[in-house]
Protein backbone atom coordinates (compact mmCIF):
# COMPACT_ATOMS: atom_id res chain seq x y z
CA UNK A 1 0.00 0.00 0.00
CA UNK A 2 1.51 3.31 -1.10
CA UNK A 3 0.40 5.26 1.97
CA UNK A 4 1.85 2.66 4.36
CA UNK A 5 5.09 2.50 2.42
CA UNK A 6 5.48 6.26 2.62
CA UNK A 7 5.12 6.17 6.39
CA UNK A 8 7.46 3.21 6.81
CA UNK A 9 10.15 5.03 4.84
CA UNK A 10 10.02 7.70 7.51
CA UNK A 11 10.43 5.21 10.34
CA UNK A 12 13.58 5.72 12.38
CA UNK A 13 13.77 9.47 11.64
CA UNK A 14 14.81 10.81 14.24
CA UNK A 15 0.00 22.18 27.21
CA UNK A 16 -1.54 20.17 28.19
CA UNK A 17 -1.01 16.47 28.82
CA UNK A 18 -1.37 15.41 32.44
CA UNK A 19 -4.37 14.06 34.28
CA UNK A 20 -7.03 11.50 33.42
CA UNK A 21 -8.75 11.17 30.07
CA UNK A 22 -12.47 11.03 29.46
CA UNK A 23 -14.18 7.88 28.15
CA UNK A 24 -13.91 7.06 24.48
CA UNK A 25 -17.65 7.01 23.95
CA UNK A 26 -19.96 9.96 23.41
CA UNK A 27 -19.99 12.81 20.99
CA UNK A 28 -22.06 13.52 17.96
CA UNK A 29 -21.55 12.51 14.38
CA UNK A 30 -23.07 15.49 12.59
CA UNK A 31 -20.16 17.91 12.75
CA UNK A 32 -19.58 20.33 9.89
CA UNK A 33 -17.00 19.86 7.16
CA UNK A 34 -13.79 21.87 7.28
CA UNK A 35 -14.32 25.23 5.52
CA UNK A 36 -12.80 25.82 2.10
CA UNK A 37 -11.81 22.18 1.79
CA UNK A 38 -8.84 22.81 4.08
CA UNK A 39 -8.59 19.30 5.41
CA UNK A 40 -6.38 16.55 4.01
CA UNK A 41 -6.72 12.82 4.62
CA UNK A 42 -3.91 11.49 6.81
CA UNK A 43 -3.25 8.89 4.11
CA UNK A 44 -2.40 11.74 1.72
CA UNK A 45 -0.43 13.65 4.35
CA UNK A 46 2.24 11.27 5.73
CA UNK A 47 4.49 14.07 7.00
CA UNK A 48 1.79 16.29 8.50
CA UNK A 49 2.69 19.33 6.40
CA UNK A 50 -0.78 19.79 4.91
CA UNK A 51 -3.62 21.45 6.86
CA UNK A 52 -6.45 19.77 8.70
CA UNK A 53 -7.51 16.18 9.26
CA UNK A 54 -10.14 14.91 6.84
CA UNK A 55 -12.41 11.92 7.58
CA UNK A 56 -11.77 8.56 5.95
CA UNK A 57 -15.15 7.61 4.55
CA UNK A 58 -14.62 5.26 1.60
CA UNK A 59 -14.11 1.56 2.27
CA UNK A 60 -10.83 1.53 0.33
CA UNK A 61 -9.38 4.31 2.48
CA UNK A 62 -10.66 2.69 5.65
CA UNK A 63 -9.08 -0.61 4.61
CA UNK A 64 -5.79 1.19 3.94
CA UNK A 65 -6.12 2.78 7.37
CA UNK A 66 -6.58 -0.62 9.01
CA UNK A 67 -3.50 -1.93 7.19
CA UNK A 68 -1.43 0.91 8.56
CA UNK A 69 -2.75 0.42 12.09
CA UNK A 70 -1.98 -3.30 11.85
CA UNK A 71 1.69 -2.38 11.37
CA UNK A 72 1.86 -0.89 14.88
CA UNK A 73 3.44 -3.10 17.56
CA UNK A 74 1.87 -3.52 21.00
CA UNK A 75 3.21 -3.70 24.53
CA UNK A 76 2.07 -2.88 28.04
CA UNK A 77 2.09 0.73 29.18
CA UNK A 78 5.02 1.33 31.51
CA UNK A 79 5.24 3.62 34.55
CA UNK A 80 5.38 7.40 34.27
CA UNK A 81 8.39 7.47 36.60
CA UNK A 82 10.82 10.21 35.59
CA UNK A 83 8.51 11.87 33.09
CA UNK A 84 8.85 15.63 32.74
CA UNK A 85 7.89 17.84 29.80
CA UNK A 86 11.44 19.18 29.76
CA UNK A 87 12.68 15.71 28.81
CA UNK A 88 11.30 16.56 25.34
CA UNK A 89 13.05 19.92 25.14
CA UNK A 90 11.60 23.31 25.92
CA UNK A 91 8.16 23.86 24.47
CA UNK A 92 7.90 24.62 20.76
CA UNK A 93 11.61 25.01 20.08
CA UNK A 94 12.54 25.83 16.49
CA UNK A 95 15.81 23.90 16.59
CA UNK A 96 14.54 20.32 16.82
CA UNK A 97 16.30 19.09 13.69
CA UNK A 98 14.85 16.35 11.50
CA UNK A 99 11.23 17.56 11.46
CA UNK A 100 9.33 19.86 9.08
CA UNK A 101 9.61 23.61 9.67
CA UNK A 102 12.72 23.31 11.88
CA UNK A 103 15.07 26.32 11.97
CA UNK A 104 12.78 28.59 9.95
CA UNK A 105 12.94 31.38 12.53
CA UNK A 106 9.46 30.68 13.90
CA UNK A 107 8.57 28.49 16.89
CA UNK A 108 6.63 25.27 16.40
CA UNK A 109 3.36 26.55 17.88
CA UNK A 110 3.16 29.49 15.48
CA UNK A 111 4.21 27.26 12.57
CA UNK A 112 1.20 25.05 13.31
CA UNK A 113 -1.18 28.00 13.64
CA UNK A 114 0.00 29.34 10.27
CA UNK A 115 -0.29 25.92 8.63
CA UNK A 116 -3.83 25.16 9.79
CA UNK A 117 -5.31 28.64 10.16
CA UNK A 118 -7.28 30.75 7.70
CA UNK A 119 -7.43 34.55 7.57
CA UNK A 120 -4.24 34.59 9.61
CA UNK A 121 -3.10 37.91 11.06
CA UNK A 122 0.35 38.49 12.53
CA UNK A 123 1.68 40.75 15.23
CA UNK A 124 2.80 44.08 13.79
CA UNK A 125 6.28 43.75 12.35
CA UNK A 126 6.27 39.95 12.47
CA UNK A 127 5.65 37.25 9.89
CA UNK A 128 5.68 34.60 12.62
CA UNK A 129 3.60 35.48 15.67
CA UNK A 130 -0.07 34.78 14.93
CA UNK A 131 -2.50 37.06 16.79
CA UNK A 132 -5.77 35.99 15.16
CA UNK A 133 -7.10 33.42 12.71
CA UNK A 134 -9.98 31.13 11.93
CA UNK A 135 -9.30 27.44 12.41
CA UNK A 136 -11.41 24.32 12.03
CA UNK A 137 -11.06 21.86 14.90
CA UNK A 138 -11.52 18.29 13.61
CA UNK A 139 -11.94 16.91 17.12
CA UNK A 140 -15.17 18.80 17.81
CA UNK A 141 -16.20 19.83 14.28
CA UNK A 142 -16.20 23.49 15.34
CA UNK A 143 -14.84 26.43 13.39
CA UNK A 144 -13.10 28.71 15.89
CA UNK A 145 -12.45 32.43 15.47
CA UNK A 146 -9.31 32.64 17.60
CA UNK A 147 -7.48 35.63 19.04
CA UNK A 148 -4.23 35.56 20.99
CA UNK A 149 -5.94 37.44 23.84
CA UNK A 150 -7.75 34.15 24.54
CA UNK A 151 -4.81 31.93 23.73
CA UNK A 152 -5.99 28.74 25.47
CA UNK A 153 -9.17 28.56 23.36
CA UNK A 154 -6.99 26.81 20.78
CA UNK A 155 -4.26 24.46 21.97
CA UNK A 156 -1.73 22.39 20.03
CA UNK A 157 -2.47 18.74 20.71
CA UNK A 158 0.23 16.10 20.64
CA UNK A 159 -1.73 13.35 18.89
CA UNK A 160 0.46 10.82 20.68
CA UNK A 161 0.80 12.51 24.08
CA UNK A 162 4.36 12.97 25.29
CA UNK A 163 3.79 11.24 28.61
CA UNK A 164 2.12 8.34 26.75
CA UNK A 165 5.21 8.02 24.55
CA UNK A 166 7.41 8.13 27.67
CA UNK A 167 5.52 5.13 29.05
CA UNK A 168 5.77 3.33 25.71
CA UNK A 169 9.55 3.60 25.42
CA UNK A 170 10.52 7.25 24.87
CA UNK A 171 12.15 7.26 28.30
CA UNK A 172 14.97 5.31 26.64
CA UNK A 173 15.19 7.45 23.48
CA UNK A 174 17.85 10.02 22.80
CA UNK A 175 16.99 13.61 23.69
CA UNK A 176 17.09 14.49 19.98
CA UNK A 177 14.45 11.89 19.13
CA UNK A 178 12.19 13.07 21.96
CA UNK A 179 12.52 16.66 20.77
CA UNK A 180 11.56 15.56 17.28
CA UNK A 181 8.39 13.87 18.52
CA UNK A 182 7.44 16.98 20.50
CA UNK A 183 7.86 19.28 17.49
CA UNK A 184 6.91 17.07 14.54
CA UNK A 185 3.98 18.45 12.55
CA UNK A 186 2.81 14.86 12.01
CA UNK A 187 2.12 14.66 15.76
CA UNK A 188 0.57 18.12 16.18
CA UNK A 189 -2.89 19.55 15.57
CA UNK A 190 -4.43 22.86 16.73
CA UNK A 191 -7.71 21.95 18.40
CA UNK A 192 -10.34 23.22 20.79
CA UNK A 193 -8.71 23.80 24.19
CA UNK A 194 -11.44 21.98 26.08
CA UNK A 195 -11.13 18.89 23.89
CA UNK A 196 -7.37 18.86 24.34
CA UNK A 197 -7.71 19.15 28.11
CA UNK A 198 -10.23 16.30 28.25
CA UNK A 199 -7.89 14.08 26.26
CA UNK A 200 -4.97 14.70 28.62
CA UNK A 201 -2.43 11.87 28.14
CA UNK A 202 -4.97 9.26 27.09
CA UNK A 203 -4.55 6.69 24.36
CA UNK A 204 -7.39 5.87 21.94
CA UNK A 205 -8.92 3.23 24.23
CA UNK A 206 -9.65 5.92 26.83
CA UNK A 207 -10.31 8.97 24.63
CA UNK A 208 -11.46 9.61 21.08
CA UNK A 209 -12.51 12.88 19.41
CA UNK A 210 -16.15 13.79 20.15
CA UNK A 211 -16.64 14.21 16.39
CA UNK A 212 -17.33 10.60 15.40
CA UNK A 213 -16.72 11.25 11.68
CA UNK A 214 -13.04 11.94 12.35
CA UNK A 215 -12.27 8.96 14.57
CA UNK A 216 -10.84 6.67 11.88
CA UNK A 217 -8.61 9.49 10.59
CA UNK A 218 -7.49 10.20 14.17
CA UNK A 219 -6.62 6.53 14.67
CA UNK A 220 -4.64 6.53 11.42
CA UNK A 221 -2.73 9.67 12.42
CA UNK A 222 -1.95 8.09 15.81
CA UNK A 223 -0.66 5.03 13.97
CA UNK A 224 1.42 7.11 11.55
CA UNK A 225 3.26 8.69 14.48
CA UNK A 226 3.75 5.32 16.17
CA UNK A 227 5.15 3.76 12.99
CA UNK A 228 7.46 6.68 12.22
CA UNK A 229 8.96 6.64 15.71
CA UNK A 230 8.94 2.84 16.00
CA UNK A 231 6.82 3.16 19.12
CA UNK A 232 4.34 0.53 20.28
CA UNK A 233 0.84 1.20 21.60
CA UNK A 234 -1.14 -0.84 24.11
CA UNK A 235 -3.19 -3.77 22.84
CA UNK A 236 -6.39 -2.03 23.97
CA UNK A 237 -5.43 1.11 22.09
CA UNK A 238 -4.67 -0.82 18.90
CA UNK A 239 -7.96 -2.69 19.12
CA UNK A 240 -9.84 0.58 19.54
CA UNK A 241 -7.97 2.16 16.62
CA UNK A 242 -8.86 -0.74 14.33
CA UNK A 243 -12.48 -0.56 15.43
CA UNK A 244 -12.73 3.08 14.36
CA UNK A 245 -11.83 2.07 10.80
CA UNK A 246 -14.21 -0.89 10.70
CA UNK A 247 -11.82 -3.53 11.96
Amino acid sequence: MAALAAVLLLAGCEVLEEGSGSPAGGGGGGAAQAPDGRAVSPLDNPDGTEPGLAPLTGETDRADGRELIEAVRTKGRGPKTGYDRDEFGYAWKDTADGVPFARNGCDTRNDLLKLHGRNVEFRTGSDCVVVSMDVYDPYTGKDIAWKKAKATEVQIDHVVPLSYSWQMGASRWSVDKREQLANDSLNLLPVDGGANSSKSDSGPAAWLPPNKRIRCAYAVRFAQVAVKYEMPVTADDKEMMLRQCGG
